[in-house]
Parts: C-alpha cells; structure tokens; sequence
C-alpha cells in the first residue's frame, strides 16, 4: 500500500513538475503597434516577441494561442483567474501587487491628446475639472488619471481606443490619455490628422511587460522570463522592434 501511496505521489510530483507554457490562458487587446489584429491575423511587437520568448525557453506559443478581447473584459480575467497572461500592461505602481510580472518589452509614455486649436495648457490634476477626457474602461490611463484625484464627472470611459479617437476629432471629449504611441498609430489608422493635436500632459514613463494573474504558480513566471532574457540577449526584441518602425 505504501509503495502505491508513493508511486501515486511520484506521479503527481512529475506530472507538477512537467507543467508547459501551453497550460497558461493568454489574452491581449487591439493596442498597435505592440498587439493588434490585421487581415485576420494577431500581429505586433507583443506578440511577435511572445512567440521568440517561449521558443527561447524551449516550449513555444503560436500567435493562435492568443485571445484577442477588450482590454476592461482581459484586465478583469487576469485579476481573477488563475494561469492567465495579460499583454501588453503598463507597469504602475497601483497594479504592481495585483500581478506578477515578465519582461520588460519596451519603454512606454502615457500622454493626454488635446487639439492644438483649444490651447489647453494642463499643470496639475485639478486643471482636468472644467474638461471631459476620454479614456479606455481600466486602461492605466484611466488609473492615472484616478490617482491624480480626477474625478468620474471628468472622464469619459469607452471600452475602444478607435471610438475615443473619433470622439476627439469629432469633438465630443476635449482629451484622450492614452499610450502615445499607440494613440498615434489608431487616430492615423481613423484618418485623424495627427497634426492638428498636441500632448498636454504626460501621465507616466513605464514599461510594457506580460503581466501574470497573481496566482500563476511561481515556475511559469520564471521559465517565460528566461525565455525572454534569452530572447532580448540573442537581439530578437531588437529585431522584432525594427520591423515595426
């Protein structure tokens, strides 16, 4: 009996111990240039760099492994289900403990658009009070925006970056915070004329990382991360990123 009890055990140690990359849960949102989709097809920095990361570790992921859902509807499964990866998330300070986290990916700036035209000229969090900003439902935008003490009747929430984009031509918000690049590349994909905005204000200067639901057991954390640090040491990050200028 005793000897059954241990083989039984040996066989869930091994089985612990054979856990892959594949078992995780991965989920991303439109965010151009770094995940988005194009002609059927998920594409970007992210995701380009997930795939040569899992290789490097040895246990690769397909692009086709992927969701694609709005960022508020991932950010909330990330937050509650176990084994779930969540790209690409701004590293803050409010949501460094909900989280465990693989990377980095690359540098990030969040920054308010506002029309040249109104001359809005922003210093504090107090001066977002006569104005309606756009931002993306859970977006770090929106958690920046937050922690600056700008409240509800300010904010405009949408679950799309392409909508508040539209919004801001059209008018019907003053401002849109959001990830500069990212930004840049949706209003010229909504023939939105880039030249007729300007940053008022930058929120934050992060990082983009592959977060991790906070129960994700330790040993996926770490082989993903190897397979990136052997992916960024062999210059495939930098590879990926040229591709992508």
């Amino acid at each position: 009996m005793k000897s059954l009890i241990a083989a039984s055990l040996l066989v869930f140690s091994t089985t612990t111990v054979a856990a892959n990359l594949s078992d995780l849960n991965y989920i991303t949102e439109v965010y151009p240039p770094f995940n988005y989709e194009e002609n059927g097809q998920l594409k970007g920095i992210a995701v380009d760099f997930l795939e040569a990361a899992t290789e490097a570790a040895g246990e690769p992921i397909t692009r086709d492994q992927v969701k694609i859902q709005p960022w508020a509807r991932g950010y909330a499964t990330a937050l509650s289900d176990p084994n779930t990866v969540l790209f690409s998330t701004t590293r803050t300070e409010e949501r460094e403990d909900k989280f465990k986290w693989v990377g980095p990916i690359t540098d990030t700036k969040i920054v308010v658009w506002a029309p040249k035209s109104k001359g809005i000229t922003i210093n504090s969090g107090s001066d977002f009070a006569n104005y309606k900003v756009g931002v993306v439902r859970d977006d770090v935008g929106e958690h920046l925006l937050r922690s600056l003490g700008v409240s509800d009747n300010a904010l405009r929430l949408s679950p799309k970056a392409d909508l508040l984009a539209k919004q801001l031509a059209a008018g019907r918000v003053d401002m849109w915070a959001y990830e500069e690049n990212v930004s840049s590349f949706i209003m010229s994909q909504n023939n939105v004329d880039t030249s007729q905005f300007e940053v008022v204000y930058v929120l934050s200067e992060a990082q983009l990382y592959y977060s991790l639901s906070k129960s994700t057991p330790d040993s996926y954390v770490e082989k993903l991360q190897a397979g990136v640090d052997k992916a960024i040491a062999s210059g495939a990050l930098d590879e990926i990123k040229s591709q992508y200028k």
